[in-house]
């Protein structure tokens, strides 16, 4: 009997039929096709949004890279947020409300807690508002949109076939990681989001599926933004003395510990924020125009004092300005890092749909260069170089805030093409993941779910359980028993005497498990209802999740392992105590 498959007693089929690796490769591909066109469509939306609501005319090409323009409106831009906000509020109570907010949550909890389930219209709801969030000045950025639409058209094509839910979740991290490797052109980047965040089950088919879902997304995402990094920035010679790299890599200690700070506090705030505005404003409507009219005031203020908007978008033009250095004054950066905290708590915390990933970036990168400025500053002559810290700064806050490491590290190398960064990089990153988790245990995603009483894993762990077969779950300390023979061991048997369990077999056959504790209650009733008949057969090299749904689809706690029906045939016996013996044994090996 094949492995994967219980035995034909394994109670009623579900329908459900799991599709051949080559079908699900197809589909992965098709997913990251969607991935790649939805990124282009998706930037042109906020490129039509912003040049609309900024400029007044009609234009679906933006280069994310420069500054957006000053607006035709003067100091009526104050109230383009406060447009775009009735336009999401509208979208978000009438489509979808689960498209409010940054996406990656609502991910999680449709894997999780729905089976990979996500309504089809949260595409169309969460693609319209987001742009329209970014477009109209809104602090947030574009990948957890992208995230969840890619999330939900993987859900929604799993729907055309009866497939398991275990399958589903695949395509709906392959969704996300297209969604994150066409927007930052990062395959890399994307894989590792699926892997650390977005996929249960990590195996080496369900690897392959995603990376091919990330390789046709970046391939058809470069149509439209390049094959170029989405950081131009020069190149870092950090050891090329390396006297100077060392003592660099020593001061990223203190830097990462500080980042770690920094990251806990932007947790936070979102969520701080977001408890403010509900109980200043029952009306969703109020509520997000207040916060939107305040990042308007915060947008002309910045543009009337430092001729840019800087805060406003995703920030990519104000990222650049910092690796190149054009920005280097640390009392600024400190200023804009504020800033740019202030403007993502408004956006998110009143209402708007939008990503965190990009605010990160942002504040990563002007506290990078703000700590080594300021060093410098303090210290003339000191030969750090603020770019490394920037670098570092960036991938820390990512690394920190959502509890992905190693896509952290990966996708800032991606965007920058820069490896001589990586070993701070990675230190910063290690460091600040550490000291967010001891002051928040929950990351910028988790932590939504867990205000709701969720709670999601955080990190990967070997499953030890799920390498186990039925033959090492099961317990062989039984004995057989013929049904007529069933009165006499209603009257001997002594409870804790003798075989665990008592099989039945009925002419030859197995017929049941002898209920030991109905033996007295039960003594004037028919011997037949001693028995309990209901069970599922499964052959002793039946794997862990196979048991596990079979038991699920049987509707029963009786599980008899066996080479066959006949009763010569019976290996062992598994009941909840069997299964709750072999988790308890895998959770030594977990944290």
């Amino acid at each position: 009997m094949n492995d994967d498959t219980p035995a034909p007693s394994a109670g009623p089929a579900t329908g459900q039929r799991p599709l051949s690796g080559a079908w699900m490769f197809v589909l992965a591909l098709v997913v990251g096709a969607f991935g790649g066109f939805g990124s282009i469509v998706f930037k042109g939306a906020i490129a039509f949004f912003q040049n609309l609501f900024f400029l007044g005319r009609f234009d679906v090409h933006l280069q994310p890279d420069t500054h957006i323009d000053p607006s035709i409106w003067g100091w009526g831009v104050i109230f383009v947020p406060v447009v775009g906000a009735i336009i999401v509020t509208w979208i978000i109570r009438t489509l979808a409300p689960e498209a409010r907010g940054h996406g990656v949550p609502e991910v999680m909890h449709a894997i999780y807690y729905h089976g990979g389930e996500m309504r089809p219209i949260t595409v169309v709801a969460k693609a319209i508002a987001s742009s329209v969030s970014i477009g109209t000045g809104g602090s947030v950025g574009r990948e957890g949109p992208i995230i969840q639409i890619g999330s939900a058209f993987g859900s929604t094509l799993g729907r055309f076939r009866n497939m398991p839910a275990r399958q589903r979740i695949v395509l709906v991290g392959a969704g996300a990681a297209a969604g994150i490797a066409a927007t930052f052109n990062a395959p890399l980047g994307g894989l590792a989001f699926a892997v650390e965040l977005m996929l249960i089950s990590v195996t080496a088919l369900n690897v392959a599926l995603v990376a091919s879902a990330t390789v046709a997304a970046t391939y058809i995402g470069r149509l439209y933004s390049g094959i170029g990094p989405s950081f131009e920035i020069p190149s870092v010679e950090l050891f090329a003395d390396h006297a100077i790299g060392s003592y660099q890599l020593l001061l990223c200690v203190p830097f990462g510990l500080l980042v770690g700070l920094a990251a806990a506090g932007f947790v936070h705030s979102i969520y701080w924020f977001e408890d403010r505005f509900e109980s200043l404003f029952h009306n969703d409507y109020l509520r997000h125009m207040s916060g939107m009219f305040v990042l308007g005031l915060m947008m002309y203020g910045f543009l009337w004092y430092l001729d840019e908007y800087y805060i406003a978008g995703v920030g990519y033009a104000t990222i650049l300005d910092v690796l190149r250095e054009v920005l280097t004054n640390p009392l600024l950066l400190l200023l804009l890092f504020a800033g740019k905290l202030i403007a993502t708590g408004l956006t998110l915390g009143s209402g708007a749909s939008g990503g965190v990933f990009s605010p990160s970036l942002f504040l990563g990168a002007t506290l990078g260069a703000s700590f080594a400025d300021g060093l410098q500053w303090l210290v003339p002559g000191l030969q750090i170089d603020p770019v490394v810290f920037a670098i570092a700064g960036m991938a820390g806050m990512v690394g920190a805030t959502t509890s992905a490491v190693v896509t952290a590290i990966v996708m800032i190398f991606e965007q920058t093409r820069d490896y001589s960064a990586m070993l701070p990089i990675i230190t910063v990153v290690a460091l600040a993941y550490v000291v967010r988790t001891r002051i928040t245990a929950e990351s910028i995603y988790t932590l939504k779910l867990a205000r709701r009483g969720l709670g999601i894993p955080q990190g990967l762990q070997a499953a030890v359980s799920l390498s186990r077969k039925a033959r090492r779950v099961m317990n062989p300390d039984f004995q057989v028993i013929d049904l007529d023979d069933l009165r006499q061991w209603q009257e001997e048997h002594v409870p804790g005497e003798g075989p665990r369990y008592t099989v039945v077999a009925k002419e030859g056959q197995l017929y049941g498990l002898a209920r030991e504790d109905l033996r007295y209650v039960m003594r004037d009733r028919e011997l037949s209802e001693l028995v309990d008949t209901r069970f599922i057969v499964v052959p002793p090299t039946t794997r862990w999740p196979v048991l596990m749904r079979a038991i699920k689809e049987g509707g029963h706690e009786v599980v008899l392992v066996a080479r066959g029906r006949a009763s010569r045939d019976l290996l062992g016996v598994i009941t909840p105590r069997e299964i709750a013996l072999t988790v308890r044994d895998a959770a030594e090996l977990m944290d």
